[in-house]
């Protein structure tokens, strides 16, 4: 008899997968960004209620592969089949855009690496020479990838130990050096920084803490790899534990090093400044070049899944079927390059922005709510249908309310963010629409809804708004 469990993973392997999947570039500012905004009693607060919303987000994104598993397009497929056709498309278009934004944000943090030991020239990630190398390695990366050249095993596996070994031995360090008594001194805000409620110190982590948590979607992709179905559960479980240890003791951790207007000081990427007032500069230079291999490795990934986006979203007719075109290689092409032509008008544009790094990180974590939303409410939406239920009823229940957090959460995160944040997306979302149009017009359909129309014409005025306000400078990026 064969072996049906050939080529299939095991727990281990699978629990491995969530994690590298689910461990990127934002861990490692993870020290400057917190310290900047509240002391270990804020962050403690903080984690804990980012943890339980992506958690119960998890849950929805586990839900819906095990209900339907005939929608299998992507992210946005969800918001088509629960909110309708316009939904979907800004879902997909959302989706798409987080992702070029966090290719851009790859950049700025390769930028702030380099500018750690050459600051005169590269500066904070967005002077003009790092733009130009910025520039010169995002279109080295479109003409390999036209070529065919996909991430190789080995590569995906020096780019997890590059991220998971300097992350350990940074943890490892700050425990050695663990000083209780400058814990204690930071505890509930600690001396020199300025006096904020505890809310306002929460909701100042917010975006941070949604973008290090992007990707945990990709915890249910592997599905189909498991030797067992159980184990896919059991995997989302143990890794969503394991990279919310890893990032909580990578957050709490400084703040028994040195005083937290110290650590709030350091400069991107913030880890290695924190473990560089502990151990000194070798400290530094090690996080470093555990930055840059990541980030590299990563950043080819990340331009492969913005193209497969518009690929995917062309496929199912929700984007002009021009970027459905592959070439020679199976590249989406003509989706590789838009998307590498929309990051380097971002790359471009950082220049004049105050704080390129998180303002990148922010608006990153901003275009990713939206995607979420439609996701957990059209979990909402199945649940109370019943479809796919109808051999486990019991189920509904548990995973209706799993849902309706999920949905408080991201409405949470919309409200943490800001309003700047969100008249800046919207700007975004305007110009999308004649992609939209393009899409409708090729399948003779009509264009909106009553319910469409409306959600356009507060989408146009809330990027009119954001629009006059980058005009006038009441708005600054």
């Amino acid at each position: 008899m064969a072996d049906t469990t050939a080529g299939k993973l095991s727990l281990p392997i699978l629990t491995a997968m969530v994690v590298g999947s689910m461990v990127g570039a934002g861990i490692f500012n993870l020290p400057g960004r917190f310290a900047t905004a509240t002391g270990p009693f804020g962050a403690i607060i903080a984690w804990t209620i980012a943890g339980t919303g992506m958690y119960m987000l998890a849950r929805v994104f586990q839900a819906l592969a095990e209900r339907r598993p005939d929608i299998d397009s992507g992210v946005f497929a969800y918001a088509k089949a629960g909110f309708g056709d316009y939904m979907g498309f800004l879902s997909a278009f959302g989706y798409w855009l987080g992702s070029c934004l966090g290719n851009v944000f790859y950049w700025v943090l390769i930028g702030s690496t380099l500018g750690r030991f050459f600051p005169e020239i590269f500066g904070d990630g967005s002077s003009a020479l790092a733009i130009i190398v910025s520039l010169a390695g995002v279109w080295s990366f479109h003409f390999m990838i036209l070529r065919g050249v996909e991430q190789a095993t080995f590569v995906n596996t020096v780019v997890t130990i590059a991220k998971i070994v300097p992350l350990i031995v940074a943890i490892i360090a700050f425990i050695i050096f663990f000083n209780y008594d400058q814990f204690a001194e930071n505890f509930f805000g600690g001396v020199g920084m300025p006096e904020k409620t505890l809310l306002a110190q929460v909701r100042d982590t917010m975006l941070i803490t949604v973008f290090v948590f992007l990707g945990i979607e990709g915890a249910s992709v592997y599905s189909r790899f498991a030797k067992k179905r159980s184990d896919v559960g059991a995997a989302t479980i143990l890794g969503f534990v394991a990279v919310t240890g890893l990032m909580v003791a990578v957050t709490l951790l400084p703040y028994a090093t040195a005083p937290r207007a110290y650590i709030a000081g350091v400069p991107n990427p913030s880890l290695a400044g924190a473990l560089e007032l502990v151990v000194g500069h070798w400290g530094a230079v090690f996080i470093s070049i555990g930055v840059l291999i990541s980030v590299l490795g990563a950043y080819l990934a990340w331009s492969l899944i913005c193209a497969e986006v518009l690929f995917a979203a062309a496929k199912s007719q929700d984007m002009p079927k021009l970027f459905a075109a592959q070439n020679g290689n199976r590249v989406p092409a003509n989706a590789l390059w838009l998307t590498n032509i929309v990051v380097s008008l971002f790359i471009v544009s950082t220049y004049w922005s105050r704080d390129a790094f998180n303002f990148m990180l922010n608006m990153t974590s901003v275009t990713s709510l939206l995607p979420y939303l439609l996701v957990a409410g059209y979990g909402v939406l199945l649940a109370r249908s019943g479809r796919g239920y109808e051999t486990t009823p019991n189920e509904r229940g548990r995973d209706q309310i799993f849902a309706w957090i999920a949905v408080v959460y991201t409405i949470f995160m919309f409200l943490a963010a800001g309003l700047k944040y969100v008249l800046l997306v919207a700007v975004l979302y305007v110009p999308s629409t004649v992609l939209y149009i393009w899409a409708r017009r090729e399948q003779n359909a009509r264009l909106f809804t009553p319910v469409e129309l409306i959600v356009f014409a507060v989408t146009a005025l809330a990027g009119g708004i954001g629009l006059v306000g980058l005009a006038t400078g009441t708005i600054m990026p």
